[in-house]
C-alpha cells in the first residue's frame, strides 16, 4: 500500500533521527581534531564502528522509540477507558526502557510490566552509553518525582528523545516539555524539548521550517524562564543568516551540545543550512561535542520535512533496528485498532 505524505514523513523523522544518532555514535567522545585525523578533513560521512557493529544505534534512539510506545499505548488507554494521564503512561514506558538496561525499576506500585512488542525486541537491550541522568532519574523516583524529576539537570538526554511527541501529541509543546520533565529538572532542558516537539508537529502538518520554527520560538517565549533557550534558538537563527563558511567551527560557536539548548540550536543551525538530509547530519555529528545527539535531533527534523525518501539507501543498508524503527513510525501514524491492544497494552 502507497504510504500518505503524513505516513513518510513520520517515517522519515524517526528513521532520519536514527540515521544521525548512528553516524555521529562513533566520535561521540573525540574532538575535532580527532575526528579529522582519523576520517580525513571532511570528517566522518558514513557509519563506522561502534558497539561492535556498523550502524549501531545509541541510548538516543531506544528512548525515542520507548517515548512512541508511551504516546501509542496513551493513546489506546484514552480510547479505550476515556481518560489517560499521558505523564504515567510514558514514565511506565522509560522503566520498560530502564530495564532493558539491567536496572532495576524504581518500588512503586505505579511501576510498569516489562510488557509489550517493544520491549521484546532483543537489540534494544544492549546498553548503549546510557545518560546518566535517565539512569539516576527513573531508578531513584517516587510517587512524587515519577513525573517531575528532582534534579536541576538540563542535560539533552531530554530533548533529544521527544521527536514522536510533535508526531502525535496535541499540545506539542507543553506535552514535549512535561515528558522531559520524568528525567530532567531544569526549565530549560524542559523548554528545549517543548520546543523541538513543536517545531516537528508543525512540520508535518505542512509548514516549512522557518515558520515551525517561528512558530515555536512565540510558544516558547510564553513561558517563564524561557530566556535560556531563547538565547540559544536567536544564535542558531543569526548564525543560519550570516554569510559565513558552514562548516564544524560555526556549529562549535553555537557550543558543545551536551545540554539540552546547545543541541537545538546545533540541529537548528545544520537544518536550516543543510543542502539535502546528508549534508545536514553531516555537518551536525562532526564537531567536538555531543556528536550523536545532535545528529539524531538535526535527523528528526529532516526527516520530518522531507520525509524518509529523501534520505540516502545508503544509511537503511546497515541501520541497527531499521524494521522495528519504521514500524513504530507505521504505528504511530495511523489510527488505533485491536492489534494494539495486544502489541501496546493500554497501561
Amino acid at each position: 500500500m502507497e504510504e500518505t505524505l503524513e505516513q513518510d514523513r513520520f517515517a522519515g523523522c524517526l528513521l532520519g533521527g536514527a540515521v544521525g544518532d548512528a553516524l555521529g555514535a562513533p566520535i561521540e567522545f573525540m574532538s575535532l581534531s580527532e575526528i579529522r585525523e582519523r576520517f580525513g578533513r571532511r570528517g566522518i560521512e558514513r557509519y563506522a564502528p561502534a558497539y561492535g557493529r556498523i550502524g549501531a544505534i545509541t541510548d538516543d534512539t531506544q528512548m525515542t522509540l520507548f517515548t512512541a510506545e508511551g504516546l501509542i499505548r496513551a493513546r489506546r488507554r484514552f480510547t479505550s477507558r476515556g481518560i489517560c494521564n499521558l505523564q504515567v503512561v510514558v514514565w511506565r514506558a522509560y522503566v520498560r526502557w530502564l530495564l532493558t538496561q539491567g536496572e532495576e525499576a524504581p518500588s512503586l506500585d505505579l511501576t510498569a510490566e516489562p510488557d509489550g512488542w517493544l520491549y521484546q525486541q532483543q537489540e534494544l537491550h544492549a546498553r548503549r552509553s546510557p545518560g546518566a541522568t535517565c539512569l539516576s532519574a527513573l531508578r531513584q523516583a517516587t510517587r512524587e518525582t515519577a513525573t517531575r524529576a528532582a534534579n536541576d539537570s538540563k542535560g539533552c538526554g531530554g530533548v533529544v528523545r521527544i521527536a514522536p511527541v510533535g508526531l502525535l501529541a496535541i499540545g506539542p509543546f507543553e506535552c514535549g516539555a512535561d515528558i522531559a520533565a520524568i528525567t530532567h529538572g531544569h526549565p530549560t532542558g524542559q523548554l528545549a524539548a517543548g520546543f523541538l516537539a513543536h517545531t516537528i508537529g508543525m512540520i508535518v502538518r505542512g509548514a516549512s521550517l522557518r515558520a515551525a520554527i517561528d512558530s515555536a520560538m512565540e510558544e516558547l517565549q510564553k513561558r517563564a524562564e524561557h530566556e535560556e533557550c531563547t538565547a540559544a534558538v536567536r544564535a542558531a537563527l543569526e548564525a543560519a543568516e550570516a554569510e559565513t563558511e558552514v562548516g564544524p567551527e560555526a556549529v562549535e560557536d553555537l557550543g558543545a551540545g551536551w545540554v539540552a539548548e546547545e543541541a537545538l540550536a546545533i540541529a537548528i543551525f545544520c537544518a536550516l543550512k543543510a543542502d539535502d538530509f546528508a549534508h545536514g547530519v553531516r555537518l551536525a555529528v562532526n564537531h567536538s561535542g555531543d556528536s550523536d545527539s545532535a545528529g539524531a535531533i538535526t535527523g528528526n527534523l529532516l526527516g520530518a520535512l522531507w520525509g524518509k525518501q529523501a534520505i540516502p539507501s545508503e544509511f537503511f543498508r546497515d541501520l541497527e533496528l531499521r524494521e522495528v524503527i519504521e514500524q513504530v513510525a507505521t504505528d504511530l501514524a495511523r489510527p488505533p485498532d485491536e492489534k494494539d491492544c495486544s502489541r501496546y497494552p493500554p497501561w
